[in-house]
């Protein structure tokens, strides 16, 4: 992919220090503590990048609301309303850059305490009440521990969570007697559940698998009574395709234990749920069927937030024998997912699941069985390991999900960064929209976009025919005016006869990974689609047609497209190598444009393209380092309050010097200030440090994407032959 602009950065990648990856993005990375008690109010503290001038902190529901503290920098009252539902939620700010990526906020209704002094050791363990959830971070290179007092045969339950509420924790969990002796280990992120054979004290143990630690490494432990649910959790990209539309929220029917060897019988179709418990479990259900019946089976397990990989085999039953009919394995991810955990050969997004979605067809009348076992199942027994069994006849549908597109560079980038969408002025941005299709289902969707700022515009690339993914590009008008709403991203389409119109799930990096090298990404579904538009920086490159309009050309033919290209950053090269985005277009033979042309003609071969009849919307795209600085505006503030503060200090300089040996206690005070004073001009010489070397030009390797483009292709004349 663009051979000489990957040569060219195969050579900034020997000094990645003087490169970044795309222009900065706001980001939200931790927010502390990470939940809250439902009818409660908490002060949050929380830490960004490149979020300056934080105006607000929302969450994806309007039961909780946050306001700032007086005074302080970062720091919000969080109040959650007493009817919140226990769930995991986002939050996200609004900055000078716009709205930032999210970051999970938990509501329960146990009681929130947080952990404020180390307990790295057996005499420091932290008590904790029954019925409470302990906020904190993992410290690094060491064991926390905490304890509660256990009463002979009252269960308890002991839940860590940590990698479903974006953290980059990796838990252990050890519950041991009080002597710190280990009695149980849950080392797969899952829940303990425990009944004291005595009164007495009991010590949990909370580290990470490789001892990792940090403000990034948090968790929420929570003790309760037993039996109790793990705590909420993001749902992973994998569950854009569950459920399908109009399903129940709970199954008509439920597995009957034993059912291993003793079938347990059912009619078609059939929705049951189950679990994959004791270990080694395999639940078999018999039933009847006729032959040229085609019947489609779907689990969700792992879509449901379990660690699990289901499996399915049907057989049929005759004469005391069974032959297998079927196996059925995973869902396939739309687009082939990258290899190494950064964009090389694919997105760093798996939109496949270890889930079963599959059919099978009947030969013969007669009796089937169908068994669903945990291909992980073999040592776990776990019975919050649950499963939704569908069998049903084919209902053709489809579920989406979007992401920014990442880079694909062979050398230089290993970042899989979280791209909020916020854009700037005269911005474009390409999204890559992905179909999970069910039952057969190959027809075209149609993606668009609405609820968006004003001067915001989004145009969908449609999904053709039988294909897996298509393309969303949202622009920003240069004069596009500061704002930011939640807009709805959909897909329709044509299914028997009847228009069909789905939600598409937004998906990001939990966080930005800016070397996948060493860390690898993790990718989740966001609850809603917040958009922004800043005016505070404006896009380095816009490229436009040179007239809005729709160009309209015959079947076969050359059209030619005059594009405008208004250039806001100095760009390293000669030229930039432009590709294309859309159904159709895509194949579009790769071309450059000059540095700093002010005009440039796009000449496209239909006939080559072998474009059908029809309206279409394409974009095109490209790579280019440009010299980016970040907020200039910065500096003369800073440069302001640093002699502001220079003058400041000599003026209390000159007073304690003046009052030096007239009066003692004046002196002191005198002292007091100029030390303040002092204190003051050291923040103000190392901010405008800061703010001067963030402002020098660095080179950004920046994806470039130009204003949708809409063709009319026309049928072609016929020929005198045809006449």
């Amino acid at each position: 992919m663009f051979p000489r602009l990957l040569c060219l950065l195969a050579l900034f990648s020997v000094s990645a220090l003087a490169q970044q990856v795309t222009l900065p993005l706001p980001r939200l990375l931790t927010i502390m503590p990470m939940g809250g008690q439902a009818g409660q109010n908490v002060e949050v503290t929380i830490t960004g990048e490149n979020i300056e001038d934080v105006t607000e902190l929302t969450f994806s529901t309007p039961k909780i609301t946050a306001k700032p503290v007086a005074g302080a920098v970062n720091k919000f009252t969080v109040s959650i309303a007493a009817d919140a539902p226990v769930g995991v939620y986002d939050a996200r700010v609004m900055s000078r850059l716009g709205v930032s990526s999210v970051r999970a906020f938990s509501v329960n209704k146990l009681t929130e305490v947080v952990r404020t002094k180390a307990n790295n050791t057996l005499e420091t363990a932290l008590p904790l009440p029954l019925g409470t959830i302990c906020n904190a971070t993992m410290t690094k290179r060491a064991v926390d521990f905490y304890s509660f007092q256990g009463v002979k045969g009252q269960a308890v339950a002991i839940d860590c969570a940590a990698v479903g509420i974006d953290s980059r924790l990796t838990p252990v969990l050890v519950l041991a007697d009080e002597k710190g002796a280990d009695l149980k280990v849950n080392r797969t992120g899952g829940m303990i559940d425990f009944t004291p054979p005595a009164d007495g004290t009991y010590i949990i143990k909370v580290s990470d698998l490789t001892y990792q630690g940090g403000e990034r490494h948090f968790y929420r432990l929570a003790l309760q009574k037993s039996p109790a649910e793990p705590q909420p959790q993001t749902q992973t990209v994998s569950a854009m395709s569950w459920p399908p539309a109009g399903l129940a929220e709970n199954a008509v029917a439920k597995e009957t234990e034993p059912n291993n060897k003793d079938a347990q019988k059912i009619t078609l179709p059939a929705d049951l749920s189950g679990a994959f418990f004791p270990a080694a479990d395999v639940d078999t259900y018999e039933f009847t069927a006729k032959k040229g019946e085609t019947w489609w089976v779907e689990v969700a397990s792992e879509r449901l937030g379990r660690n699990t990989d289901p499996f399915v085999l049907v057989q049929q039953v005759k004469d005391g024998k069974f032959t297998d009919v079927a196996e059925l394995y995973d869902i396939a991810p739309p687009m082939k997912v990258t290899s190494n955990g950064y964009s090389y050969d694919g997105p760093p997004y798996d939109a496949g699941s270890p889930d079963v979605l599959g059919k099978f067809e009947v030969k013969e009348d007669g009796t089937y069985r169908l068994q669903v076992r945990d291909l992980f199942g073999g040592t776990r027994s776990d019975p919050h390991n649950v499963y939704r069994l569908l069998v049903r006849q084919a209902a053709p549908d489809f579920s989406l999900a979007a992401w920014a597109v990442h880079m694909t560079l062979r050398n230089g980038d290993r970042a899989s960064l979280s791209k909020p969408m916020a854009l700037r002025q005269g911005d474009s941005r390409a999204f890559e929209v992905v179909v999970q299709r069910r039952d057969g289902f190959d027809g075209e969707i149609e993606i668009a976009m609405e609820g968006l700022p004003q001067g915001v515009s989004a145009a969908g690339l449609k999904i053709g025919k039988g294909k897996s993914y298509g393309h969303l590009i949202l622009t920003a008008d240069e004069k596009a005016p500061r704002g930011f709403s939640l807009a709805k991203i959909t897909g329709k389409a044509v299914i028997g006869g009847k228009e069909v119109v789905r939600p598409v799930r937004l998906a990001s990096m939990e966080w930005p990974v800016k070397d996948a090298k060493g860390e690898i990404p993790a990718p989740r579904l966001v609850a809603d689609v917040p958009v922004s538009v800043t005016d505070s920086e404006q896009a380095p490159l816009t490229i436009a047609t040179a007239e809005n309009k729709v160009f309209e050309a015959k079947a076969g033919e050359t059209l030619k497209i005059p594009l405008k290209l208004t250039w806001r950053n100095e760009f390293n090269g000669t030229s930039i190598k432009v590709k294309a985005y859309g159904e159709g277009f895509s194949g579009i033979k790769e071309f450059d444009i000059p540095l700093k042309a002010a005009t440039h003609e796009a000449v496209i071969d239909l006939a080559a393209l072998k474009i059908a009849p029809g309206d279409y919307t394409f974009a095109f795209q490209s790579l280019g380092i440009c010299k980016y600085r970040y907020n200039p505006a910065a500096v003369p503030l800073a440069e302001a309050e640093q002699k502001k503060a220079e003058a400041a200090l000599a003026a209390a300089a000159a007073e304690a010097k003046k009052i030096a040996a007239t009066d003692a206690e004046a002196a002191k005070k005198a002292a007091e200030k100029q030390k303040a004073a002092e204190a003051a001009m050291s923040a103000a010489s190392t901010r405008m440090k800061s703010v001067t070397t963030a402002a020098n030009p660095t080179d950004t390797v920046e994806i470039l994407i130009s204003q949708p483009i809409r063709v009319s292709v026309k049928a072609a004349a016929p020929t005198t032959a045809a006449k």
